[in-house]
């Protein structure tokens, strides 16, 4: 990938969202900057002086941009804790840190006491329930998009697979399945207009969310008294050590299973097709042999796209990082995007490669206890995926640039148009 260096390391500011339009190339140069020059920069929190909740802005925050740091402070939660918000850089107030109080936002003992239980209903039959459906749900995606012979890739192909894979294994019923999409386009799109036209982003959101809680909590009541063979009666009547999830933890689980698994999922499905794309000899060499490439590919594609961009963490004491002195309560993000592209770790990092051994990427998270619950999930969805596509349109093409998602927080390609018939 070509680096355009167009900002000097006092121009970048992580916490403008105009940073984050920019085009792929000056994003990847600021950063390779950040590390060479200032691994560690401390940033000013974005103020919104026109939100309708207050939210009051922080000291700051330090950005880790290398590898090693990301990786360090995601294995010591006990130093650097979830619990005081994880994907907001601001303290967001108590109704809207509600619908990210699950896993994702909680340190143990509350965050194991949940894993475990989550854990509990994805028993070996379910999972295998689960991986079967994939394989006929990808197969019937990519037959249904390829008779068009062109086509929005991210909206008829990247984006159905994860969507119904998480509904069905809930339960949510096909006539809700338009309202999932578009509230998690909401609750993730940073005020991208396309997904909120009108109004503050933050009532978007909040609205979004209660609109996927709704969706749950009717759900988990009724399966309370109904249960059938899915996850949301098993998560609803069973319970480990006596402990079973609250409709509120399963309301708040199912906001992140929409958010985290089906829009990161996506993304990284169309970040495959534009990189394929533009590196036809690896998708030639993948084809070539599709069960010895596939699982170097998925990691490839993973800590290409890096879905999600960063992590917040909380200082619980004092300690130094990298020679940095870190008080209790400073914050700190975790950039995955940039740890994936450390060149202290990856050897040319910037070159797109499924043969890539070792391939350490925290495109999933780094080591510990956050570490993606649904990581297994994801590399098979976009495992199979790629599978169909090289089977059923082996000369798909991306034909244009991917429209980016204008967010700091998720990597996303909103459109990405394709054709699958040309030669």
């Amino acid at each position: 990938m070509k680096r355009d260096a167009v900002l000097t390391i006092d121009e970048i500011d992580l916490s403008d969202l105009n940073f984050w339009e920019r085009p792929y190339a000056q994003r990847e140069a600021a950063f390779e900057l950040l590390r060479r020059e200032r691994p560690m920069p401390f940033y000013a929190e974005p103020e919104d002086n026109d939100s309708p909740i207050p939210v009051p802005v922080g000291p700051g925050y330090y950005a880790l941009t290398r590898h090693a740091d990301v990786t360090q402070a995601s294995r010591h939660p006990e130093i650097y804790c979830s619990g005081k918000g994880a994907v907001s850089i601001l303290d967001l107030p108590p109704e809207m840190m509600e619908y990210f109080s699950g896993m994702i936002s909680t340190d143990n003992p509350r965050h194991a006491r949940l894993r475990r239980i989550v854990s509990n209903a994805f028993n070996p039959r379910r999972i295998q329930a689960i991986e079967d459906s994939i394989e006929t749900v990808a197969r019937q995606v990519v037959s249904d998009a390829k008779e068009k012979g062109e086509c929005d890739f991210v909206l008829e192909v990247a984006a159905p697979l994860p969507l119904k894979i998480i509904c069905d294994m809930m339960g949510v019923p096909e006539s809700q399945y338009d309202a999932v999409f578009r509230c998690s386009n909401v609750i993730l799109s940073m005020g991208d207009l396309e997904y909120v036209p009108v109004g503050h982003p933050i009532e978007a959101f909040l609205a979004a969310g209660a609109e996927l809680m709704a969706i749950m909590e009717d759900l988990g009541t009724f399966r309370r008294e109904n249960p059938v063979d899915d996850i949301t009666s098993a998560l609803v009547n069973s319970s480990i050590d006596d402990e079973s999830l609250t409709n509120q933890e399963l309301a708040s689980f199912f906001v992140l299973l929409v958010t985290a698994g089906n829009e990161t999922t996506r993304t990284a499905i169309a970040h495959g097709l534009d990189v394929l794309t533009k590196n036809p000899d690896q998708k030639a060499l993948w084809m070539s042999d599709v069960p010895a490439h596939t699982a170097g590919g998925v990691e490839e594609i993973v800590r290409w796209a890096s879905p999600v961009i960063w992590m917040r963490r909380t200082l619980t004491q004092d300690t130094v990082l990298s020679g940095v002195d870190l008080k209790t309560d400073d914050k700190v993000l975790l950039f995955y995007n940039s740890a994936n592209r450390d060149e202290e770790v990856f050897v040319d990092p910037y070159r797109f490669d499924i043969t890539r051994d070792p391939n350490p990427h925290v495109g999933f998270g780094a080591a510990g206890p956050h570490f993606c619950l649904g990581a297994h999930l994801a590399r098979r969805e976009i495992g199979v995926m790629f599978k169909e596509l090289f089977a059923q349109t082996p000369n798909i093409v991306a034909t244009g640039e991917p429209d980016q998602l204008r967010s700091n927080f998720v990597n996303g390609i909103k459109h990405l148009p394709c054709a699958f018939n040309l030669a």
